[in-house]
């Protein structure tokens, strides 16, 4: 929930009637005290699932926010590890919050630019992203997939969690449709557009996209997160691999084309 340190109400207007990236410049000093920020039992559950999938050496966040992922990643990462997203305010608050300079895990890179044209070679093992995917249209999913694909090496991993889906008669499967409906009439009524949307990602169609994007995908429940009453596990992790060798071989620092 929203602490009384977080963005009012006022704000959060002013941040809904913004451009999607300028938004979250505005959101960011405050991003973390949102419930917007992913849940650290999510990002545990993700590490203790990607773990066994290694050894990794490079690591990149997709539009990593306020650095959330990082963390994680230099967990299971040997080498180093980078973030990257559109939001230069989201970035700044990334870095004021991580690694200090005498932190001994894996160095830590910040990259401004869209994950549609991400400005990488392929040289990360491991490649995540948590929450974003609501600020990507449909007919975008086939470009964004394609872009983590050519930033790994073979073998390398793609991978997110996907929570089950609320059921049609619970309060937060109304909740999320009508925040949808009501972003679609915004965005009719109002320019600059705000991209965000929470039912425009249904697995079926996101592993369809991936496997055209060149992956072989397998989900992984997430087995830290529990199960629900029928035995559904409460979220799942998409391994989306790229084709040959295993991950986790060295490579030079450079993290540009």
């Amino acid at each position: 929930m929203f602490t009384p340190q977080g963005p009012t109400l006022r704000e959060l207007a002013v941040q809904a009637l913004s451009s999607t990236e300028h938004g979250y410049d505005l959101l960011a000093p405050k991003f973390d005290l949102t419930p917007f920020r992913t849940p650290g039992p999510v990002l545990d559950a993700v590490a203790e699932a990607v773990r066994p999938l290694g050894p990794f050496a490079a690591g990149l966040d997709i539009c990593c926010g306020t650095g959330a992922g990082i963390g994680m990643l230099r967990q299971v990462c040997r080498e180093r590890v980078a973030g990257v997203d559109f939001s230069a305010g989201m970035l700044a608050a990334a870095a004021l919050a991580g690694p200090s300079a005498d932190d001994t895990g894996p160095p830590v890179s910040w990259v401004r630019a869209d994950a549609r044209a991400l400005p990488f070679r392929p040289v990360f093992d491991l490649a995540v992203s948590f929450g974003a995917f609501g600020h990507f249209l449909p007919a975008e999913r086939p470009l964004l997939f394609a872009q983590a694909h050519s930033v790994l090496r073979p073998g390398g991993c793609f991978v997110f969690p996907v929570m089950a889906p609320p059921r049609p008669a619970s309060w937060l499967y109304w909740a999320l449709l009508g925040f949808d409906l009501t972003m679609r009439v915004r965005n009719a009524l109002w320019r600059p557009r705000f991209v965000m949307y929470y039912r425009t990602f249904p697995l079926s169609k996101v592993l369809a996209d991936l496997r055209q994007a060149g992956f072989s995908v397998e989900l992984l429940p997430l087995e830290g997160l529990g199960r629900l009453s029928d035995s559904r596990p409460r979220g799942v992790l998409v391994v989306a691999r790229k084709a040959g060798a295993g991950a986790g071989a060295g490579a030079g620092p450079d993290h540009s084309r």
